[in-house]
């Protein structure tokens, strides 16, 4: 067992889990830190820091024009070659936070239109079910295309159906050393392996998560190559139809969507604890492509508390609804012109 007095509610991509007191778990502990309180205005302000995603898809800062908004939380900055682009996404992504009690991570890159968007990329979250495509390509790493079929059918259910039996074979088979090995090579530094064995409580960070995007989405092979890529793209293609919400709402419906959520419910002293009704970790990415787009979105969340007269449920619908409205904000001032699709079901080809 990975921790002594647990007990654990397994269901396809979800992990409920009650852990007591005196159990000690790798990540910090668990408090509910409040958040820094709001700024006193939501001004635009023109900024010369250039986010990371923007560097890393070839934009310079002499070309492209940057804003920010304060909001709870830190700043929401924007870059784009179009002005009137970032503008629109920090005002947007901004409304969309502006009354949600999640604390929320996000990170936007788009190749296309030379645009990226963050905000708190570099605080950590558990990770729920977003580690999967990370042991998925440790796991390619490791044996590059050589899979057994065994190995195939264990990475498709992970993957397709977020199964939580087939991720831990893998983990267990893997060990901590390749995965670690894979983030080493991916450049994910900021991610950090649970060291009780707990998958879903691996820490990780938005901005990492959409480097995995990049790495799997680009042309760079030095990591894995172009077969693998595909691979873990075409699984992420496939997942099932009630696992498509979050970062795919609102997307252009000719885009191809590949998508990997997560959402844990996590407790240390149960649920009698006034401010500790079970928070849900709520977590989606997506990469983007087909026709133009090239783009990707990774959005984080935590805080999704459960009043005390809802069904614990409450708490993960809240979260996902937070992504979401991020989701849409991002895709609508992407592509205004496009057909959006419907959340839960993102376009295929």
């Amino acid at each position: 067992m990975r921790f002594s007095k647990m007990t654990s509610k397994v269901t396809s991509g979800t992990v409920s889990v009650t852990v007591s007191a005196a159990v000690a778990i790798s990540a910090s502990p668990f408090v509910p830190a409040p958040d820094p309180a709001p700024a006193p205005t939501a001004a635009i302000h023109n900024e010369i820091r250039i986010p990371h995603e923007a560097r890393k898809t070839g934009n310079t800062p002499q070309r492209l024009k940057g804003r920010f908004i304060e909001i709870k939380g830190g700043p929401i900055e924007c870059a784009s070659e179009n002005p009137e682009l970032a503008d629109s996404l920090t005002r947007d992504i901004a409304k969309s936070l502006k009354n949600r009690d999640s604390r929320a991570a996000m990170v936007l890159y788009d190749r296309t239109t030379r645009t990226s968007c963050t905000y708190r990329a570099d605080k950590h979250y558990d990770s729920a079910s977003i580690v999967k495509p990370i042991i998925l390509g440790a796991l390619l790493l490791a044996r590059r295309t050589h899979l057994s079929e065994d190995e195939r059918d264990l990475a498709r259910e992970m993957i397709v159906h977020s199964d939580n039996d087939a991720t831990y074979t893998l983990w267990d088979r893997l060990g901590p050393e390749k995965i670690q090995k894979f983030l080493d090579r991916a450049g994910m530094k900021n991610t950090t392996l649970d060291e009780a064995g707990f998958m879903g409580l691996t820490q990780v960070t938005a901005r990492d998560q959409a480097k995995l995007l990049e790495l799997l989405t680009g042309d760079d092979n030095s990591v894995l190559d172009a077969d693998e890529r595909g691979y873990i793209l075409d699984l992420m293609h496939d997942v099932q139809k009630d696992q498509r919400w979050g970062t795919p709402a609102g997307a252009p419906s000719d885009a191809a969507v590949q998508v990997k959520n997560g959402w844990l419910q996590r407790s240390e002293s149960g649920l009698k604890n006034p401010w500790d009704r079970g928070d849900w970790k709520v977590n989606s990415m997506s990469a983007f492509t087909n026709h133009s787009y090239d783009y990707g979105l990774v959005v984080l969340t935590e805080n999704n508390r459960v009043p005390e007269s809802e069904s614990p449920d409450v708490g993960w619908d809240y979260g996902m609804a937070t992504i979401e409205g991020v989701a849409k904000a991002v895709h609508h001032n992407l592509y205004p012109d496009r057909i959006p699709v419907a959340a839960g079901s993102p376009g295929r080809t």
